[in-house]
């Protein structure tokens, strides 16, 4: 009888800092969180067999815990590396967001793990090799079963994150350092099985093979699956997506969502042939962790550290007179709210340029209320922005206009406003529509996309398109984050190297009491609405 064994692979990525199963808006407990998985992990090694534990990306930000700990308490070991080390991960793979908080805190976090971090295609600039050291990882099983872990990382992060972070190195095509490395890991490590994990995503639809976003080479798995052989199992993220039990080109592929709610679990059957193992069967799942119990190691080892976000998150910073809540997100971008004119009134007024734009990140951002917190301000604005004031002409401003006009499905009056499908599949993206202060403007949602853009005035006269115009905008979108080409490459006239957290909660700690106001200098109408 052939010799048959089964490798059980585990996957999380996204993690972005969830390590405790709250929601820190309010310390409500969740169904999600590492501290869930952490159990289902612990499961899944009692079964025993040859198993594989892999991060793929975006651990150390997304929280107020991840925040506190990169600003505040860097001098400890950072908890949701010390959480990993804990379930003894066998590698991770340097995501986009690892970058966030600037070189020096990604050092820290790989030298305080116990596991390598893998990217092949992020390199030193002077010399052409992988920065992080280690490219893949081989493990050899009982029977001699050698498998290899090839790490890639989205090669589109200088399109986002701040050069000072990634001064140094190059980003090289993930796809093409695929094809070269997979190769090399058949061919030279004679590894038996090839898995990549790569911290990106899926460009075209799985089973149509049709693009389903700009084909930038943002996310490449499809491609990956289509134009390298040799490799049986593609772990993914960046997206957020749930995917299991699909197969590209005989590729078994993988992505178990976002915040700790799931584990992307493999299962492979290999027979021994001629002396070498061959997979012979891929199934794979999604692990939840709701309905498990959060693991006492891992909550003992969070707990000195949350202690102190906590603290940090209960601090009172100032009073608010009116209402900022947020009870209707759709409304929020239908129509101008005092949260969104005050965040951009305060970047505004902190750069000093006449224009303004954000966004409402999420669905769950609930607003200020009476009396502030650093936890309300962490809550409605949960990403480490720097400002940028960029100078632009106005057929740029237009063209973003429109394209935050997209988010919106076209509608003719009748029922609910919807998002397309550009902004709510793979992912929701509501951090992508934009609301600008600084002029006026109207979009038209029973208009094609494209043509929404029906009234743009700057000072009551209209936009010129080749004129110039000075607008402050978060660092992400500034460097076209969000597919805005129309703002890559333009002109840095100021830079604020200040997390927009920091730069709130100074702002409302020097005034002392805020106002809610509104000058209702934009609206979305549709037609039969004017």
């Amino acid at each position: 009888m052939a010799e048959m064994l089964n490798l059980t692979i585990l996957e999380t990525s996204d993690l972005h800092g969830h390590m405790l199963p709250i929601q820190y808006a309010n310390n409500q407990a969740t169904e999600y969180g590492f501290a869930r998985l952490a159990s289902r992990i612990r499961e899944e090694r009692r079964k025993g067999g040859p198993l594989l534990l892999v991060d793929n990306g975006d651990l150390i930000q997304g929280t107020p815990l991840a925040y506190h700990h990169a600003r505040l308490n860097v001098e400890t070991d950072n908890p949701m590396v010390q959480a990993l080390n804990e379930l003894e991960y066998d590698a991770a793979v340097i995501g986009n967001h690892e970058f966030n908080y600037g070189p020096e805190l990604l050092g820290k976090a790989v030298r305080e793990s116990n596991f390598p971090w893998l990217s092949a295609n992020i390199v030193d600039e002077s010399t052409g090799e992988p920065f992080f050291g280690k490219p893949y990882l081989v493990k050899t099983f009982d029977g001699g079963l050698r498998v290899a872990l090839l790490g890639l990382t989205t090669h589109y992060i200088p399109n986002w994150e701040k050069a000072e972070h990634i001064r140094g190195l190059r980003f090289e095509d993930a796809l093409e350092s695929a094809q070269r490395w997979v190769k090399r890991l058949r061919e030279e490590e004679r590894a038996d099985v090839v898995i990549v994990s790569y911290h990106g995503g899926f460009e075209r639809g799985l089973e149509t093979g049709e693009p389903t976003e700009p084909l930038t080479g943002e996310n490449q798995g499809y491609a990956i699956c289509r134009e390298v052989p040799g490799f049986d199992v593609l772990l993914t993220g960046h997206q957020h997506r749930m995917l299991s039990g699909t197969e590209v080109n005989g590729v078994l592929v993988v992505q178990p969502g976002s915040a700790g709610a799931f584990i992307g679990k493999v299962d492979l059957t290999l027979e021994k042939r001629e002396g070498r193992w061959t997979v012979t069967r891929k199934t794979s799942e999604l692990l939840p962790a709701q309905g498990a119990e959060a693991d006492p190691a891992v909550l003992a080892l969070v707990k000195p550290h949350e202690e102190l976000a906590q603290t940090w998150l209960d601090q009172p910073i100032g009073r608010l007179m009116g209402d900022m809540k947020v009870t209707d997100p759709m409304q929020v971008r239908l129509q101008e709210h005092p949260l969104i004119e005050f965040i951009n009134r305060v970047q505004m007024e902190l750069s000093g340029a006449p224009i303004s734009n954000t966004a409402l990140f999420d669905n769950i951002s609930p607003g200020f209320p009476e009396h502030i917190t650093m936890r309300d301000i962490v809550s409605n604005y949960i990403y480490p922005n720097t400002l940028q004031v960029i100078r632009v002409t106005g057929q740029d401003i237009k063209d973003a206009l429109e394209r935050s006009a997209s988010y919106f499905a076209r509608y003719d009056g009748e029922g609910p406003i919807h998002i397309s499908a550009e902004f709510s599949d793979p992912k929701p993206q509501h951090y992508n529509y934009d609301m600008w202060e600084g002029i006026e403007y109207r979009l038209n949602i029973s208009r094609p996309v494209g043509e929404r853009v029906v009234l743009l005035n700057y000072e009551g006269q209209p936009i010129k398109p080749a004129a110039e115009y000075d607008v402050v905008m978060n660092n992400y979108r500034a460097g076209g984050g969000g597919n805005y080409p129309m703002f890559q490459g333009k002109t840095v006239v100021k830079d604020i190297p200040t997390d927009m957290a920091e730069l709130l909660a100074g702002y409302i700690m020097d005034k002392g009491t805020i106002e809610a106001a509104l000058n209702r200098n934009w609206e979305v109408v549709w037609d039969g609405k004017r």
